[in-house]
């Protein structure tokens, strides 16, 4: 796949419409580097010119702060904006909210200001201006899908139609559950859950959450974010329903529609 690095593209004296930022899940989780891959072939085929920043990456320190550790975070948010304001990266499109909630609200006290979009709303603005074209009656016509909500998407930043609009230009049949929106539940990984087990409890939340999902009767539950990718798709494997019903990110279904997979 053509995935320049701003070095290469610095190196050639180009400079890039926008730098696409990975995440550690984009990077080296198997399930969600195919979502990486699927929102490259998306800026490939439209002809963004755009470059990632490969192993100069590292974690924007998400973690380590909603886990406590407020040196460790601050370490490596130094880090990255030290990179990135050496090569003068003025907008930054991310398909992880954690990430994107990260860049956008918390480095600029540290001296770290960008132009952050979440691949959803970029996504969003490719299909409103053409860039995309979607046509009816495509390979999701008539099929249920349900969106569920990332909470660092939809109530920390207020992002609740983006990727729903995504989705509609499936011409697919968009259903929601109860929970949804500004009352949708948690998938169980924010604040650094994703890093241990649950507390002793009924249920794990995410098998909840995937009940709520099934029972809107969607054959496709669309997700915006690598946490609750994991999440779930763990819940659908507890149902033993992962023959007919997959988890998908919003990318790889505009990937999919475009047959760019």
């Amino acid at each position: 796949m053509n995935v320049p690095t701003l070095a290469e593209m610095t190196s050639r004296g180009e400079t890039p419409e926008v730098v696409f930022w990975v995440g550690c899940a984009g990077s080296f989780d198997d399930r969600y580097k195919r979502v990486t891959r699927s929102f490259v072939s998306i800026l490939n085929a439209v002809g963004i010119k755009f470059a990632v920043l490969g192993t100069e990456e590292t974690c924007t320190g998400d973690p380590a702060r909603r886990a406590g550790n407020e040196l460790l975070f601050q370490m490596q948010a130094m880090n990255n904006i030290q990179v990135l304001n050496g090569y003068g990266v003025k907008k930054i499109v991310t398909a992880c909210p954690h990430c994107f909630n990260t860049l956008k609200n918390e480095y600029p006290e540290l001296g770290g200001n960008y132009e952050v979009i979440h691949h959803s709303v970029f996504l969003q603005q490719l299909i409103e201006s053409g860039q995309i074209k979607m046509t009816e009656g495509g390979s999701f016509k008539g099929k249920k899908i349900t969106y569920h909500d990332s909470c660092f998407l939809g109530r920390a930043n207020n992002i609740y139609e983006a990727p729903r609009a995504v989705l509609e230009a499936l011409d697919a049949d968009l259903v929601e559950m109860k929970r949804c929106r500004t009352t949708g539940l948690c998938c169980g990984a924010g604040g650094a859950q994703m890093f241990k087990e649950p507390e002793a409890g009924r249920k794990d939340i995410n098998v909840e959450r995937t009940e709520e999902a099934l029972g809107t009767g969607a054959t496709t539950i669309a997700v915006a974010c690598p946490f609750c990718m994991t999440m779930m798709s763990d819940g659908v494997k507890n149902k033993e329903r992962e023959a007919e019903v997959k988890v998908k990110d919003i990318a790889e279904l505009i990937a999919e529609a475009q047959g760019l997979r």
